[in-house]
């Protein structure tokens, strides 16, 4: 063990470079001590040689290593807060400066986190998942995440060499969110959440519920993108779209599977791009007025169709990007084609990676399998009574209406949502308060869904 004076007692070091620390930010970063100094932590586990340049300073400190798997620290007499890098000297010798991430503050505000408690934050996908930020000129990705019965949360990634104990999150108390700004990273980074829960030791790599795009199945990892980058042409479209009431119009609706509607020569999938333009083309062609897509949101198995969900805010990595989706979309109204989504807000499938036992718990359904699993399809139901869970389906329709212009969505499954006793036997189901078999949180979640999608 390296000699050290450092104030840390020996029991926080060993949880922190274990990754069992809850806590990170009162190890890591910056710590205003006496004296006018500062102290400075690190983990660096693959790193042979750490120094600190802070802003004013005519060189850089080396930091003392004070744990043997890689906790460094070094004692600075400077202002606080103070700008400053790490200079990382590896163990295979590449060197290379970088921005600390305890060393930035949240970006999620108390109201953000007071309106997702409540259920009632609209754009909450632009707060949770991963954007890329810039903080006081430094450039990186500030990632967030809903796990309120976890120990610990971390970032893994390429960027770390998957390793859970290089960037723990710093929890919102009281909220259950996570969140850390890591700054360098770029777009199309490749990221999960490494969850430790508080029950039964469970851990698991978990996808980010909120990710804009993942990895080509079978690979799972969620990946950082700026949805922003698209330029739309469809203005006259969304202008006339407010104007007019869809139900005094004639419609004619042809429903379509994306990967199964057309092949190409080598008999592989259209992309999004080739579909906007065979696709559009025919639509328009047999005089359709509207296309309904059967679900797009990203899904693990190709005979599901679709219609079990693990990324609810993705359209499928299998045509293409999201920006190419916005294409495909913008192409319809371009061509004066409507466009409705299938929406699968009635259940999610089990597989561990995902949305099931999220944090160790059943967070998104219920416990009690008579209420939290569908028996014919082996599927998990949502527990819409919860707020925070409730948020996440009401504003992702609101996200594939508003960042996807998509003109409506096709609810599936609503028979199984609404009715408690839906394909079970006496025995298999719980009654409401009132003792029928209505399931009052799905219908009120229906009821607002729709008033928020058409306020």
């Amino acid at each position: 063990m390296p000699q050290s004076t450092t104030t840390l007692h020996q029991d926080a070091m060993n949880a922190l470079v274990h990754g069992d620390h809850g806590r990170p930010q009162d190890i890591l970063g910056p710590h205003p001590d006496s004296d006018g100094y500062v102290i400075f932590r690190t983990f660096q586990p693959y790193a042979s040689d750490v120094k600190i340049h802070v802003e004013g300073k005519s060189r850089a400190a080396t930091m003392q290593r004070i744990h043997d798997v890689g906790l460094y620290e070094a004692r600075v007499k400077t202002d606080y807060p103070v700008p400053y890098v790490y200079k990382i000297t590896q163990e295979n010798g590449e060197s290379y400066e970088q921005h600390d991430p305890y060393a930035f503050g949240p970006l999620l505000s108390e109201f953000d986190l007071y309106l997702f408690s409540e259920g009632k934050h609209l754009r909450i996908y632009e707060k949770l998942g991963a954007h890329l930020r810039e903080i006081d000129g430094v450039k990186g990705v500030n990632f967030a995440v809903w796990a309120p019965n976890a120990q610990r949360v971390s970032v893994t990634g390429l960027f770390n060499q998957w390793d859970e104990r290089m960037h723990p999150m710093v929890r919102h108390e009281n909220s259950g969110i996570w969140e850390l700004f890591i700054p360098e990273l770029e777009e199309w980074t490749i990221y999960k959440f490494h969850i430790k829960s508080h029950n039964m030791g469970y851990t698991a790599e978990k996808i980010d519920p909120y990710s804009f795009h993942f990895q080509m199945r079978p690979k799972t990892g969620s990946v950082v993108v700026d949805l922003t980058t698209y330029a739309w042409q469809d203005d006259d479209w969304m202008e006339e779209r407010a104007q007019v009431n869809p139900l005094e119009g004639p419609m004619s609706i042809y429903e379509v599977h994306l990967g199964s509607w057309r092949r190409d020569e080598d008999d592989e999938w259209l992309t999004y791009r080739e579909l906007a333009d065979q696709l559009v083309t025919y639509v328009v062609d047999m005089g359709y007025t509207h296309i309904e897509l059967m679900p797009v949101a990203e899904h693990p198995f190709d005979g599901s169709w679709g219609y079990q969900v693990t990324g609810y805010y993705a359209a499928t990595s299998r045509y293409g990007s999201p920006q190419d989706f916005m294409y495909l979309v913008d192409q319809c109204h371009q061509s004066g084609i409507g466009v409705i989504l299938d929406w699968v807000p009635a259940h999610f499938p089990k597989d561990g990676w995902a949305l099931s036992y999220y944090d160790g718990t059943h967070l998104y359904s219920h416990e009690d399998p008579r209420q939290g699993e569908h028996p014919d399809w082996g599927t998990y139901i949502f527990n819409y009574g919860r707020n925070e869970v409730r948020n996440f389906l009401i504003a992702n329709a609101v996200y594939w209406m508003k960042e996807f212009h998509i003109d409506g969505l096709r609810v599936d499954a609503v028979s199984s949502m609404i009715y408690l006793d839906f394909s079970r036997e006496d025995g298999q189901w719980i009654a409401n308060q009132y003792g029928s078999n209505e399931n009052l949180a799905a219908i009120d979640f229906l009821k607002e869904a729709n008033a928020v999608i058409h306020a």
